[in-house]
């Protein structure tokens, strides 16, 4: 709430994997605040004269859910905007929930210096019980998946969701792609997860050109699907790997993607490693601070950061992340930091102790690391 309130008289948050969705239900609900469902016709049709709905509530926050199924709003609200700061009403008058990323809404660039954006990630560590974070990793942020009363309704509802994105949601928002070639470049980078991009063999793989991959990859990215980690540049004499690690966002879906039923077939499935790593990662850039950058460090002979975060103000944190109980990193990691120097070094490991393994190194639950990260 405090975050919303310093923003200006739009807020648009998105994408509609919401895990915090219990923020947009509390204003709801709340007698003082006017919720309309963009994808309900209903809602819809009291926007018939969207000036004169949105004027008659000038002292009411009012919630548009769906705000991708109306982008022709966007304009309608700059002079709504303007019409009421001229009353004095300066902020917090809209919140707009959406599907997709401000890039995606190209709408909303219409409400230059009226608008604050706002990602809003599914769950994570520091929003369930320590009890739940292996069905946290297994089922993934979604709450109607992570809630479920088990894991086949889990898995049904991730199923749905992948297919409603592919079959519904992308088509509204403009693009003219088979879901069928979405779904299996979706699926291919599930199988990939945490793998330098090679655009060259997805677009065999698709039988497309590069150009094709790069742009489905674009779309992925921009719905906020699809995670593309660029690597640190570091002024060193090194041979250094400079294609970007893509990730797929949410760990339930990786799972879904790969038919992975449950917790005993993921720990036998080849991917559980890079699952892990994209899990740790998702969770710590939910709670870092804005202005966090992120990045991975690899060299040609295999020196390797997994997540490289440039804090402004606190220097680089180098985390090292490993599927085990183990707190020792790998010599690779020991290398990479005499590179890049950083100011705090962390290895991330399944045990939820912390504890100092040497040469500044700290083993650390990724719980506990999100808890020191989000205090930044």
């Amino acid at each position: 709430m405090a975050r919303l309130q310093q923003l200006p008289a739009v807020a648009l948050l998105g994408p509609r994997q919401v895990g915090k969705t219990t923020l947009a239900l509390q204003m709801a609900d709340d007698a003082g605040r006017v919720y309309l469902d963009l994808e309900s016709p209903r809602d819809r049709d009291k926007l018939g004269d969207p000036h004169e709905f949105l004027a008659a509530h000038e002292d009411r926050l009012v919630v548009l859910d769906e705000v991708q199924c109306m982008p022709e709003l966007f304009s309608v609200l700059r002079g709504v905007i303007d019409a009421g700061r001229r009353h004095g009403k300066r902020v917090g008058r809209f919140l707009l929930l959406g599907s997709a990323s401000r890039d995606l809404l190209q709408q909303s660039e219409s409400l230059a210096g009226r608008i604050g954006y706002l990602e809003l990630a599914p769950f994570d560590v520091l929003e369930t019980p320590v009890d739940e974070h292996t069905d946290l990793w297994v089922r993934g942020g979604f709450p109607e998946s992570l809630l479920a009363a088990d894991a086949e309704r889990s898995l049904v509802w991730r199923e749905a969701f992948i297919r409603t994105y592919l079959e519904r949601d992308i088509p509204q928002l403009g693009p003219r792609i088979p879901a069928t070639t979405l779904h299996r470049f979706w699926t291919m980078l599930a199988h990939v997860q945490g793998g330098l991009l090679n655009a060259a063999n997805l677009a065999r793989s698709l039988a497309v050109d590069g150009k094709t991959v790069a742009r489905y990859l674009d779309l992925m990215v921009d719905l906020m699907l699809v995670r593309r980690l660029q690597p640190f540049v570091a002024n060193v004499s090194k041979r250094l790997v400079k294609a970007p690690k893509v990730y797929v966002r949410d760990s339930g879906i990786v799972h879904a993607l790969l038919n992975i039923q449950n917790r005993d077939v993921l720990l036998g499935h080849p991917v559980s490693g890079a699952s892990w790593e994209g899990f740790v990662i998702e969770n710590l850039l939910d709670v870092a601070p804005e202005r966090v950058m992120p990045f991975f460090y690899r060299t040609a002979a295999g020196a390797e950061i997994d997540l490289l975060l440039d804090i402004p103000g606190d220097g680089l944190w180098a985390i090292d992340i490993t599927r085990g109980r183990t707190g020792v990193p790998e010599r690779g990691f020991h290398v990479a930091c005499q590179d890049v120097k950083p100011s705090r070094r962390f290895v991330v490991n399944t045990s939820g102790e912390r504890y100092p393994v040497g040469d500044g190194v700290e083993a650390i639950g990724v719980a506990s690391l999100a808890e020191i990260l989000a205090r930044v």
